[in-house]
């Protein structure tokens, strides 16, 4: 495919998809092809799929076997299940529907997993912002410490039902459309509009509450944060050096983690947001931008989902320790499966041949009669 479609025509995405724009935009049509370019893209996302999918699930099984009560382990828990809705529903969806050029199933199919794809973007945006104002709090107001864990299950509770919702226009807006006079059919959002400045409003309402107000709730917290943080080291000799400081140290790493997932949330989806910006005030750019532009910059974006369990791995010395358990446990039932497949030298027969006949013998004894 050589493009994306709008944000109300391809779930989450901005930039308008060739398998669609005949649909809707103007100019002759002609049926897309599966591109190189597109090639290159499926390929990248079935990596970044199985990167995605094996790390949010190691973060989620080392956090699952976590006795610590911490308020801190279900925001970790949420964004993992938040990456992982995105992986399973987004990356899968996106590269079936490059390779097969237009939408083969049925309606229900396309309402429901677009649905699906909005939901997921939202999710993991939303709790970006929960985690962000966790921290916000934590910093700046050290004392409501006690009722973290309160907090964040409210906040938590308000993303997932607010992507909900804020998803739910796309049962209601996607349906199937078929090219008149050809055999070409997509899912698509045209002719759900009874005006274009209806589908502008859309578009940019989606762009709105999916990037740039988690955007600015990020940015606002983590500016009061770095501040706070800078009165303090101006005042850092009336600190006292005592446990207390110790819990400081403790929620600085804990702040440093979160704000690189927060910063590569923002560097990762940025430029492609941007381009959308730039096809709504001039949709002509369809045209002057080569194709794999659009394509490197929607990969860069769901290379979010893969850093997230990087960034944890990082600064979480527990997660290293699992994962080196984890390896351990694999390459010994590895080991043994190949010592069970491999087939027994003639020495190691005439061993167990010489043993089974007459008795258990001593290793001497053993090693004398096979030499």
């Amino acid at each position: 495919m050589a493009m994306q479609l709008a944000i109300v025509n391809q779930s989450h995405l901005v930039v308008p998809d060739a398998n669609v724009s005949s649909l809707g935009f103007p100019g002759p049509w002609s049926e897309p092809t599966f591109t190189a370019a597109a090639k290159v893209r499926v390929g990248v996302t079935c990596c970044f799929f199985l990167i995605a999918s094996c790390s949010n699930v190691a973060v989620l099984c080392s956090i699952s076997g976590k006795r610590c009560k911490s308020h801190l382990r279900i925001l970790i828990l949420s964004l993992s299940i938040a990456d992982l809705l995105v992986t399973l529903l987004v990356m899968p969806l996106d590269a079936m529907w490059n390779i097969m050029i237009q939408w083969y199933a049925d309606e229900i199919s396309c309402k429901i997993l677009n649905f699906g794809k909005l939901f997921a973007m939202y999710s993991a945006a939303l709790v970006l912002v929960v985690i962000s104002l966790d921290r916000h709090w934590a910093i700046l107001y050290p004392l409501s410490f006690t009722s973290a864990g309160q907090r964040n299950r409210i906040m938590l509770w308000t993303a997932w039902i607010g992507s909900l919702l804020l998803a739910s226009p796309q049962l209601f807006l996607f349906r199937l459309r078929t090219v008149p006079g050809a055999n070409f059919t997509q899912c698509a959002t045209h002719g759900s509009f009874a005006q274009h400045w209806q589908e502008t409003a859309y578009n940019m309402f989606t762009f709105c509450t999916l990037f740039v107000t988690p955007l600015g709730v990020m940015i606002v917290c983590y500016t009061r944060i770095l501040w706070e943080i800078g009165k303090q080291m101006k005042h850092k000799n009336e600190l006292a050096r005592s446990k207390n400081d110790l819990i400081s140290k403790a929620r600085l790493k804990t702040l440093k983690m979160t704000l690189v997932i927060v910063v590569s949330f923002m560097v990762c989806w940025t430029p492609y947001y941007l381009l959308g910006i730039w096809y709504w005030f001039q949709p002509e750019m369809i045209y002057l931008t080569p194709e794999y532009v659009h394509h490197s910059l929607f990969l860069f974006g769901l290379l979010h989902t893969c850093t997230d369990p990087l960034v944890y791995g990082l600064y979480t010395p527990s997660f290293k320790e699992d994962l080196r358990t984890w390896l351990r446990r694999l390459g010994g039932l590895l080991t043994r499966k190949a010592k069970n497949s491999k087939p027994l030298a003639d020495s190691e027969m005439n061993i167990k041949d010489f043993t089974s006949m007459d008795g258990p013998t001593t290793t001497a004894t053993t090693v004398q009669s096979v030499f």
